[in-house]
């Protein structure tokens, strides 16, 4: 019953991973255009983790709101 769990419990954590990284990869892929409405959507609340994603990369790309 344990090893069950803890298979079912890494499965799930690799799942949550690949979810994450292909929204990270979307991010990245976004021209500024879109990355600056993202930005503009979640502006109220930037302790959101998409938030914080959008900011970073804006702050990569050296663009701001």
């Amino acid at each position: 019953m344990l090893r069950t769990r803890i298979k079912r419990n890494a499965l799930n954590d690799a799942r949550t991973i690949a979810c994450l990284a292909d929204i990270e990869a979307s991010i990245l892929a976004l021209k500024d255009e879109d990355l600056l409405d993202l930005a503009d959507i979640f502006s109220d609340s930037t302790q959101t983790p998409l938030a914080r994603l959008a900011a970073a990369e804006m702050a990569r790309r050296n663009i701001t709101l």
